[in-house]
């Protein structure tokens, strides 16, 4: 009692529920949307044609406005840093996909220049047309950019569906009449080139499709955890899928699940015919380039750019094998032709369409996923915000529009991009510059790589690898922060490993929705209590200062409530409450019912005694006696059985104590809704439920801090009625506990006897 005491002369002067809420406040009735209200929204005019043309085609509106003397400078250099590493990684990465090493130099060029008329820079909103408006501005500090190109992870799964739907034996063909065969590459390469363009034009559809219908958030299903899980486990496909051209061995292609594993154990089976020219090679490669990485990491500060250690292996190398004539002498596999010049654009293959659909989206998601991480990385260190749906049609376009090119599925490289923000890249015009380097290559340089061993080519690919087997540090940390999230990374890898790139992505995405449904089934359920001489409610379990407020529970949960953990809900506020609230419930109904019982009785026992009466005061029974005399007559039980008013009435509704049973410790129960933001119907039914059982037991439940969007759903669902109205309903705790304890005042200072 003092504590309520304290705690009323503590609160306002008016404690207002929902109901009184609604009528001081002037609730707005929800918004229903209109036809008219769309097409008016939809409606054309020359502000919103241009305000959607400088959207989608950003660079119409900064590039007038592009600052020359202060940046072109900048651009230049790191435009041609950024194409000096295209060329080696376009190479390498093409090798990577199964495909000829000149569709990496047509996916280096063509998707780059795209880029530049539909990538994004920093967004603001000015203006004023019926909204306001996003478009594009560049400020006055540098805007890094992303770096678009092949990518190893979208490489190694296009490089998957080669081997699987375009095997090397289909092209077997017997050398002049005898019983040897050889694969025909000329027409392997170029039925993998026709199935790869079809694949990355559906990819840029998809992409494309997703933008325009502002479906950005879909990648926000590919948690940090799972999309770092994932590539690490494409690079280990990666790290294996090389290892044939590091050992200079030929393997079978595999596909499928555990295609990793067989490929693996081929490799260590054939490790006897290792060609040893090839391993010399391939790991001189790889010394040399990395010491040179690291040099650039350690020295990045005094370096005006990047040592271009990849090009100078490349270069050295080539020369090097076409003057000792390493794959004659050597056995050591080479490039072979690369031709010069631009192909015409080629219609895509739609019969393939069904077969890819699924894989195309995959590469969409993943490639897009890992692009928008990288934009948002640069985004947080700068300063801007990046607009995902832009990102998303922009990629889609570079994408569909380079398929016709015959170039692969592309998206956004850390190396790259890092280089060009580290190298004075300013904006877009970076990235012009470095297709024109590689425009400069497949016209007129191209065709002097052709002597290349491709072993060099996979030493650039593992040690580019590093920065991705780096996060294997992730285990250790999220050790320490969540385990969870350590069972999402850990379950993603295993299954990209053991299920390939496209399946094990769809299990990983259900694995760690399926965690996210755990979670909300088993949240924190928790008893508050109120810290003194403050309006704060805190768990009782955590917190040594909340006390519980005599006769009062008050129950939280940490997730929101909907038909997986709602039924879990009420079984916990129940166990929470200290009650056994279905053994008190079971034993009122079995009390009433012996009540009723007693009751039957005894009216059948008045019945009787009623009958007896009129029998004793029948006709024969003539003589007039005074009223004394006929109480001495009939007796007196006889005269209380007369009936009056007030037996008529209705007997009062029986109690707990009047049933002789245990009464409950509180007599009210409040449950904080502010963690809640939906109900669905069923959990709609069991709230009437809660509010049903602990009536029955004679506690009242009031409910607080509901949002509005969920009263307005519970209105729909039709869970107010005459026993459950919004009166029950409080903006806080704090309010509830002070309507609760005010209402038992009046009822303590009503019951109090007269003088």
């Amino acid at each position: 009692m003092a504590a309520e005491m304290v705690l009323s002369h503590r609160v306002p002067h008016k404690v207002l529920s929902e109901a009184d809420l609604e009528e001081v406040a002037q609730r707005k009735p929800p918004a229903k949307p209109s036809l008219r209200g769309c097409l008016r929204k939809t409606r054309c005019s020359a502000s919103t044609a241009k305000s959607l043309l400088f959207r989608f085609l950003p660079c119409l509106y900064w590039l007038p406005r592009y600052p020359v003397k202060d940046w072109l400078l900048g651009d230049i250099a790191s435009g041609f840093s950024v194409g000096i590493m295209h060329l080696p990684q376009g190479l390498a990465y093409a090798l990577l996909a199964g495909l000829p090493p000149v569709t990496g130099l047509y996916s280096s060029f063509y998707p780059v220049f795209l880029y530049f008329f539909f990538g994004t820079s920093r967004h603001n909103s000015v203006g004023e047309l019926r909204d306001h408006v996003l478009v594009l501005i560049l400020g006055s500090l540098p805007t890094p950019c992303l770096s678009p190109g092949p990518f190893a992870v979208i490489s190694v799964m296009i490089g998957s569906l080669t081997d699987s739907l375009v095997p090397s034996e289909n092209f077997l063909e017997s050398v002049n009449g005898t019983n040897i065969t050889m694969v025909n590459e000329e027409q392997r390469d170029a039925a993998r080139v026709e199935l790869v363009a079809t694949i990355t034009v559906l990819t840029g559809i998809f992409q494309v499709a997703l933008g325009f219908l502002q479906f950005g958030f879909v990648v926000t299903y590919l948690s940090d955890p799972l999309v770092r899980g994932y590539t690490t486990a494409a690079s280990v496909h990666v790290l294996v899928s090389q290892l044939k051209n590091v050992f200079g061995v030929s393997l079978g292609e595999h596909s499928g699940p555990l295609s990793l594993f067989m490929t693996f154990i081929e490799i260590c089976q054939k490790l006897p015919d290792t060609n040893v020219g090839t391993l010399v090679t391939a790991i001189i490669a790889m010394v040399a380039i990395f010491i040179v990485k690291e040099l650039n990491h350690k020295f990045a500060a005094k370096l005006p750019m990047p040592i271009p250690i990849e090009l100078v292996t490349i270069i050295i190398s080539t020369g090097i094998s076409y003057g000792v004539n390493l794959n004659a002498k050597f056995g050591i596999s080479v490039v072979g032709n690369i031709p010069s010049g631009l192909k015409p654009p080629v219609v895509p293959n739609v019969r393939y369409f069904g077969q890819v659909a699924g894989n195309a989206f995959a590469i969409a998601v993943v490639g897009y996923a890992i692009c928008i991480s990288l934009g948002k990385i640069f985004a947080l260190k700068h300063g801007y915000k990046v607009d995902s749906n832009q990102e998303l049609i922009a990629l889609g376009l570079c994408n569909f529009l380079g398929g016709f090119f015959q170039c692969f599925a592309i998206s956004c490289s850390m190396s790259r991009s890092l280089v060009q923000e580290s190298t004075g890249g300013n904006s877009q015009v970076a990235g012009v510059i470095a297709s024109l380097v590689i425009l400069v290559t497949i016209l007129k340089i191209g065709e002097l790589f052709r002597d290349l061993p491709k072993a060099i080519l996979a030493a650039i690919i593992i040690v580019n690898l590093k920065g991705m087997f780096k996060q294997f540090n992730d285990l250790r940390v999220l050790w320490k922060s969540n385990r969870v999230d350590l069972m999402v990374w850990i379950v993603t890898f295993v299954a990209t490993l053991m299920l390939n790139l496209d399946i094990g992505l769809g299990a990983s995405v259900v694995f760690a929705l399926l965690t996210v449904i755990f979670r909300t089934q088993l949240p924190h359920y928790s008893i508050l209590g109120r810290i003194a001489d403050t309006d704060v409610y805190r768990d009782v379990a955590e917190y040594q200062m909340a006390q519980e407020v005599p006769g009062v529970k008050i129950f939280c949960s940490s997730s929101t409530l909907y038909f997986a953990n709602v039924e879990l809900y009420a079984e916990a506020l129940k166990k929470k409450s200290g009650i056994n609230v279905d053994r008190l419930i079971e034993k009122k109904k079995a009390a009433l019912k012996k009540l009723k019982k007693q009751q039957k009785k005894a009216e059948k026992a008045k019945a009787k005694r009623q009958k007896v009466l009129p029998r004793c005061r029948g006709p024969l029974w003539t003589p007039s006696l005074p009223q004394g005399a006929e109480d001495r007559v009939n007796g007196p039980g006889v005269a209380v059985i007369e009936l009056t008013g007030a037996e008529d009435s209705a007997p009062p509704e029986p109690t707990l104590r009047s049933l002789g049973l245990p009464q409950p410790s509180f007599h009210a129960i409040i449950l904080d809704f502010s963690p809640v933001n939906f109900v669905d119907t069923v959990s709609i039914k069991i709230l009437k439920n809660i509010f049903r059982d602990f009536h029955e037991i004679e506690v009242d439940v009031f409910v607080a801090g509901c949002p509005v969007p969920v009263l307005t759903q519970l209105e729909q669902g039709n869970f107010f009625s005459s026993a459950i109205t919004k009166h029950c309903f409080f903006p806080s705790v704090h309010a509830a506990m002070t309507h609760i304890s005010r209402e038992r005042h009046q009822a303590s200072v009503s019951t109090q006897p007269r003088c």
